[in-house]
C-alpha cells in the first residue's frame, strides 16, 4: 500500500464525508437502525453518532486499517458496543447466518470491487425480518451527467479508492435478492456527476 492509499486518502474519505448533506441524510435515515447492526463500509466511524438506543450492537466492516484507527477514537464517545471486521466486504465474515437485524450502507458500494457479492454476503447474515438502509451515490438519470460518469470513472476510481461514479445502486440491490420498500433519489449540492445519490431500505425478498 503507498503513503497516498495509506495515509491521504483515509483523510480526505473523512473529510469529505462530513459535509451539511451527507450528515442530514445519516440523521434521517440511521435511527431506524436496530439491534445487530452490519455496517459495511465503517469508515471513519461518522454513522456512530446517529444510531438510535435501540441498536444493541454494531459490527462495522472496512478494509482500510487507518479509516478504522479513526472510527474506533470517535468510539469514545458512543455507548454503543463496537466490534470491528478490517476485511472486504465480499469475503465471508465471522457471523452466523441470519444473525443480523439491520445492515447499513452509506457510500460504500461504489467502491467495493465486486458490490454484488457483498450485498449477497449481507442478505446470508440478515434475519427474515431483516433490513438494508442504504445512501448510496452512483448512476445519474440524465444522459449527458451518466456520459461524464463513465469518462470519469475509469481514472476517479484510481484517485478515490475504487468509487465508480456510475453504478445504478437500485439495480445492484435488487440484483442480489432484495425487495425494495423505500427509494428516494435526488441530487445533492455539487458536481452532478458525484452526486446523485440513492437513499432508502431494502428487505430480503
Amino acid at each position: 500500500m503507498g503513503f497516498y492509499a495509506k495515509h491521504v486518502l483515509p483523510r480526505f474519505i473523512d473529510f469529505a464525508m462530513k459535509n451539511p448533506e451527507t450528515t442530514r441524510l445519516r440523521a434521517e435515515w440511521l435511527p431506524r437502525a436496530r439491534g445487530v447492526v452490519l455496517e459495511v463500509g465503517t469508515g471513519s466511524g461518522l454513522n456512530l453518532p446517529f444510531y438510535s438506543p435501540e441498536v444493541r450492537r454494531v459490527y462495522g466492516v472496512d478494509p482500510s486499517i487507518e479509516l478504522q484507527r479513526m472510527a474506533r477514537a470517535r468510539l469514545a464517545a458512543s455507548p454503543i458496543e463496537v466490534e470491528f471486521f478490517t476485511q472486504s466486504a465480499e469475503k465471508p465474515l465471522p457471523l452466523p447466518e441470519a444473525s443480523v437485524d439491520t445492515a447499513v450502507l452509506t457510500w460504500t458500494l461504489c467502491s467495493i470491487p465486486n458490490a454484488t457479492e457483498a450485498l449477497r454476503q449481507i442478505k446470508g447474515l440478515l434475519r427474515p425480518n431483516g433490513q438494508l438502509i442504504f445512501l448510496e451515490h452512483g448512476r445519474a438519470p440524465d444522459r449527458r451527467v451518466c456520459a461524464w460518469q463513465d469518462r470519469l470513472t475509469p481514472v476517479w476510481k484510481h484517485i478515490a479508492g475504487g468509487c465508480h461514479l456510475n453504478r445504478k445502486i437500485d439495480d445492484l440491490i435488487k440484483s442480489a435478492g432484495f425487495q425494495i420498500a423505500e427509494l428516494t433519489t435526488s441530487y445533492l449540492p455539487g458536481p452532478r456527476p458525484m452526486t446523485y445519490t440513492y437513499q432508502g431500505l431494502a428487505r430480503v425478498e
